[in-house]
């Protein structure tokens, strides 16, 4: 049968855009439909605005350090409404840009709810279209432990459209983005507590990079409780908020900020009306090439759980739009090797195995580490430590993995992960000049490991 569109992406986000523009362009007809905001979470309510807010938390450091230097300034002063709105005005242009990538690629742009009402045909604002191929890409939406008194809580999608900054907060969850924000509001003045229920925030990351940051958050005045969780939330008269925990303590505080998880959003998407299956967490089950249950319905990014970053969904749209209209360019996402950072303050790099991960898979290991307070603090009072380590497998010699604590720890581990990817050992790091004077030198110059 003659459909409407050739591919009818749902989800205009980093996987959807990109999987739309690169099929328009190999000479598919393709529509795009979006209900909230053109971007997806990354660039409206992740990965974009948060780093602005990091920047924005850091000056206080740069202030406090630049008197080593011989600055003289006067009393620092923010504003949250100022870096809210330049924040937001930013935001807007860079949706603009993605309409723009989209309409000028040809894609066909729907805003709004899109529904399946069967394998081939969507429902958008009343009018129905068909589709030869349909791909989920609506991402994934945070979710608030269903406690008494969740509506007094906020997620990440609130922080960012916070009228004022809270004078207290409480940060509550182990994973990078309640790390991030914890260390964004603490910067910025805010007196902050981070709760999480485990024994060490960050699971999954190696553990000489966990401790480290443990230690140098505790350093920096942040307050991190391990071992609690909240039982329940009550407002007070005055506006605030009562926390109970469940070891009975209570907390007073003005603002609860819930990164505890998110989940995917398939949420009145019609899935029921197709052969589509979901797997024991929720998320929409593919094979190796996205295809779900239903052979004409494609999925990817956050919606399949599998690596929740937007350079992952972006690199599983691409394959996408070239396995169905370019074939010959065809080659499968490499899931090895995915460098990843953390914009705490300070920032975590890291790419490849963790120490635990290469022992658990039977490698005999040589751990390379260095912990050195970086050039800059040297004329400041500042003690920060700066961590990098290598993990390298001692009967190949090959660099297993990288990891760093300290500032610019992304831009640095974003260089090395190529280095890896390519099977780097580690005499290839020790045969390498260094830049100096730089911390990124460190890494080629570990030469006595102090763990096999």
């Amino acid at each position: 049968m003659a459909y409407d569109f050739d591919l009818y992406v749902i989800g205009a986000g980093s996987g959807g855009v990109r999987s739309a523009r690169f099929a328009a362009g190999f000479g598919a007809k393709v529509a795009v439909a979006e209900s909230r905001y053109l971007g997806g979470t990354c660039v409206n309510v992740g990965c974009v605005p948060k780093k602005l807010l990091v920047y924005g938390a850091h000056f206080a450091e740069d202030f406090e350090q630049s008197a080593g230097f011989g600055w003289s300034l006067g009393e620092a002063d923010f504003d949250w409404a100022t870096l809210i709105a330049n924040k937001d005005r930013e935001i807007n242009r860079l949706n603009g840009i993605y309409r723009n990538l989209l309409l000028n690629s040809g894609v066909t742009l729907h805003e709004g709810h899109a529904r399946l009402i069967d394998p081939h045909q969507v429902e958008v604002n009343g009018q129905r279209y068909t589709a030869r191929h349909i791909l989920i890409a609506t991402g994934g939406w945070p979710q608030i432990p269903d406690i008494p008194g969740r509506e007094h809580a906020i997620s990440s999608n609130e922080a960012f459209l916070l009228k004022e900054l809270p004078k207290r907060i409480l940060v509550v969850g182990g994973g990078y983005i309640a790390v991030e924000f914890a260390g964004i509001f603490h910067g910025l003045g805010t007196d902050t507590k981070l709760l999480y229920r485990g024994e060490l925030f960050l699971r999954g990351f190696d553990g000489a990079v966990r401790k480290h940051l443990q230690e140098e958050l505790t350093k920096r005045g942040l307050d991190l409780q391990f071992n609690a969780d909240i039982e329940r939330i009550e407002k007070q008269a005055d506006g605030s908020l009562k926390v109970t925990l469940k070891d009975g303590r209570e907390l007073a505080t003005d603002c609860v900020f819930y990164a505890t998880g998110r989940r995917p959003m398939l949420d009145n998407l019609g899935l029921e009306n197709t052969g589509v299956k979901l797997d024991k967490r929720g998320f929409i089950e593919v094979d190796e090439q996205y295809q779900s249950a239903e052979p004409s319905i494609l999925a990817i990014g956050d919606v399949i759980g599998r690596v929740q970053l937007t350079p992952v969904a972006l690199a599983e749209g691409m394959a996408v739009a070239r396995r169905l209209f370019k074939p010959e360019q065809y080659r499968p996402v490499d899931y090895n090797m995915i460098p990843t950072a953390v914009f705490s303050l300070p920032n975590i790099g890291t790419v490849g195995l963790t120490e635990e991960q290469a022992r658990e898979a039977g490698h005999k290991v040589q751990i390379f580490e260095s912990r050195f307070r970086p050039m800059k603090l040297t004329l400041t009072e500042c003690q920060e430590r700066t961590l990098m380590k290598l993990v390298v497998d001692a009967e190949t010699d090959k660099v297993l993995g990288c990891h760093m604590v300290g500032p610019d720890a992304g831009e640095i581990v974003q260089g090395l992960a190529i280095a890896l990817k390519a099977g780097a050992t580690k005499r290839d790091f020790d045969e390498t000049i260094g830049v100096h004077p730089t911390a990124a030198e460190e890494f080629v110059t570990m030469r006595t490991p102090v763990a096999g």
